[in-house]
């Protein structure tokens, strides 16, 4: 086995808590040395004061910080160290020199302190003494009120709803806020406080929305209704669980003639299948009229317009996809956690895996996964840092990328490695820093190109055409408060970035049809969803619907630890939340989210999507997770039994024993490899099904 190093600078190789992961790229920590370089003495007591206490600040608004570090006679210590930080950097941010910039409402805490280390430059460092103070930014009020998307028609003994955008001062679209709804004549059209009227008699109504002063009016036509009958059609007389079926709902007036425009409401309910004891009416029916069920049973959907009703009834059988998983085969870390892996076929013809470490001493390792039954290592690549976070391939297999943090010298950035014939040696090409030095979290290699991500803040595009001199060609960052990014994923010339609270964003950089290259990045689209913790994203397009999806990633940590301390120390495992964001995106101005996969008792990390099945890799205890996403997509897959199997790594040898965290996974050449944080590499297969299961989600 060989051996390359790579810097020679100093650096420290102890671990950083487990649930720092997320926080590593965007903690929004800033640390300065204040005065002179003498550690004041650790028997002495010391308090902090801050000034001001607590802080109420609009969107926007920015305040400087005073504090002063007192010892046990209450004398000033002008040499002590300080150190800020936010516990929620993407809603208000704090400078190391105690700058405070509110960018996001809510109610947030910043810590001040004095490190037990005054040499301790992590990101978060033990405190002597420390004081938080409170920050409250409040919602910005509503600048406009617009009715949207208004029927065509309005016909007497209906009951159609009316949608309001409301926007406040920052341009951001606001859902906390209901608008109080009136109208002008009720015995023509009332309407209630969620925005359905209830249509009375023919006659011209003013119909008013309103929020602290700023209101919209539209003015609306009530006409005679000529439905005198109302059928319903189901696009097919049953299915599974998960199968999407279509409910088509045809109003005709006296003469048999079709009515457009009007409005129908649906309702299902249902009878389970024998010998399921749950919910009578486990499905879910849109306002468009496509139907859903989580459960097998009988449905019977009604349609309803003013005083006509239609019904149908539809059949659904279990799913029953669920397979068993066998290991084949393990390349075990055990000395210090694992991170993310690549897996690629040499130029050699035969098959590699390399794979990062988290928070050690900057290694990571060549497999030959050949033979997935006989792993073997045969490289290791030590770089000065403490985290290769990230590891990617280049199409053609002759390079690798990996990103650096935690560089003794500050200077993180990507290194370029040879990686046509590892078993001959992986040299290192090159190293490229320029601007990247805070970090590199993620990388994406796409043909010449390697997208690498700056501090957590944007993405540059550095074109390795002659891999041993990387060059910036292009970047790409947004411009909202706060903004972040995590992640970034190219396929067919478009940029896909996970950024938090800013959601997902679509870029082209050559395949969008919208001029954009590497060098001139045009964007697309974006959506955002409310949690915030969007950390991975995959674009994919249905083998079986040719739909295009976007299955976007949460990553989050409210829970601590599981046993007394709450930083997920190495000993304990940790708990997270999160799901998948299913996305439906044919059109880049309308991204409209269909679906989710959640399962209950664990939050995602990364995904992969191949011949219409997901690979998800869960935090603790979730495991490895295969999910049948073929079809339409609509509703809780995980509670529509889509779940093709799962496997959970426990090791009792690993760095923290019996702590399964699924990293990320990749399917290749008819095994799913994927990496455990404690406990490294693995090589899984999917076993043929060999007869009815029990479908996991439906209770028998």
């Amino acid at each position: 086995m060989i051996r390359t190093s790579l810097g020679g600078g100093d650096f420290r190789v102890t671990g950083w808590p487990a649930r720092g992961i997320a926080l590593a790229v965007a903690a929004g920590l800033a640390g300065a040395v204040l005065g002179g370089s003498q550690q004041p003495d650790a028997a002495a007591a010391l308090t902090i004061e801050v000034t001001p206490a607590e802080l109420t600040l609009e969107v926007g608004e920015t305040v400087q910080l005073s504090t002063t570090v007192r010892d046990a006679d209450g004398n000033a210590v002008d040499d002590a160290a300080l150190v800020y930080y936010s516990r929620a950097r993407r809603s208000v941010g704090v400078s190391r020199e105690g700058l405070v910039r509110a960018m996001r409402p809510g109610t947030h805490t910043l810590v001040v302190l004095v490190p037990a280390d005054r040499n301790d430059r992590s990101r978060r460092p033990e405190a002597r003494v420390r004081a938080e103070v409170q920050v409250i930014v409040p919602q910005p009020p509503i600048a406009e009120v617009a009715f949207t998307d208004l029927p065509d028609r309005f016909y007497v003994g209906t009951r159609p709803r009316l949608d309001v955008t409301l926007t406040d001062t920052t341009g951001a679209r606001r859902d906390d806020v209901r608008p109080a709804f009136s109208s002008a004549d009720p015995a023509v059209a009332a309407i209630d406080r969620f925005g359905n009227l209830a249509l009375r008699r023919p006659g011209m109504v003013d119909v008013t929305a309103a929020v602290d002063g700023v209101s919209d009016v539209v003015t609306i036509d009530v006409v005679t209704n000529p439905i005198a009958a109302l059928e319903l059609r189901a696009s097919a007389e049953g299915g599974r669980t998960g199968d999407v079926i279509r409910f088509t709902a045809a109003a005709t007036d006296e003469s048999g003639r079709e009515v457009d425009s009007v409005p129908i409401g649906f309702a299902v309910g249902g009878e389970t299948a024998s010998g399921i004891v749950a919910s009578g009416a486990p499905a879910q029916i849109a306002a468009d009229g496509r139907f859903v069920a989580e459960r097998s049973g009988t449905y019977t959907v009604i349609a309803t317009s003013g005083s006509h009703s239609a019904a149908a009834t539809v059949a659904i059988e279990p799913r029953d996809v669920y397979r068993e998983i066998e290991v084949v085969g393990r390349g075990r870390v055990l000395d210090r956690r694992s991170s993310d892996l690549w897996v690629w076929e040499g130029t050699d013809g035969r098959d590699y895996a390399i794979t990062g470490t988290w928070g050690a001493d900057g290694h990571s390792y060549f497999w030959d996964v050949t033979d997935p039954a006989n792993i073997e290592k045969i490289q290791e690549v030590q770089v000065d840092a403490r985290t290769v976070n990230d590891v990617k391939v280049s199409p053609d297999g002759e390079v690798a990328v990996i990103g650096r943090e935690g560089a003794s010298n500050r200077r993180n950035g990507i290194v370029v490695l040879g990686a046509g014939n590892p078993r001959e040696g992986v040299p290192v090409l090159s190293e490229f820093t320029d601007q990247l030095t805070g970090g590199v979290h993620n990388v994406f290699v796409d043909g010449d190109h390697v997208y690498a991500l700056s501090a957590g803040r944007r993405y540059d595009v550095i074109s390795i055409e002659d891999p041993r001199e990387p060059q910036r060609v292009g970047r790409f960052e947004l411009d909202t408060p706060g903004h972040a990014v995590h992640d970034v994923w190219i396929q067919d010339g478009i940029a896909f970035s996970s950024n938090w609270a800013d959601g997902v964003v679509a870029v082209d950089v050559g395949g969008g049809g919208r001029g954009g290259t590497p060098e001139r990045p045009v964007e697309l689209g974006r959506y955002a969803y409310p949690n915030g913790w969007n950390h991975a994203a995959f674009p994919y397009r249905s083998q079986s619907t040719g739909a295009f999806y976007l299955f976007a990633g949460d990553e989050a940590y409210p829970y601590g630890g599981l046993g007394t301390d709450d930083d997920g120390s190495d000993d304990e495992p940790f708990r997270t939340a999160g799901w998948i964001h299913v996305i439906e995106w044919s059109d880049w101005d309308n991204p409209r989210e269909v679906a989710r996969y959640q399962v209950p008792e664990a939050g995602t990390h990364n995904i992969w999507v191949e011949d219409d099945l997901m690979y998800v890799g869960f935090y603790y205890p979730g495991g490895l997770r295969v999910v049948d996403v073929s079809g339409e997509l609509m509703g809780d897959l995980y509670r529509q039994g889509r779940e093709v199997a799962r496997f959970v790594p426990f090791d009792h040898e690993g760095f923290t024993p019996n702590a399964p965290f699924v990293w990320g996974p990749q399917p290749y050449k008819g095994h799913v490899f994927f990496t455990d944080y404690n406990s490294g590499l693995w090589a899984v297969r999917l076993m043929e099904k060999t007869g009815p299961a029990p479908v996991i989600g439906e209770p028998q």
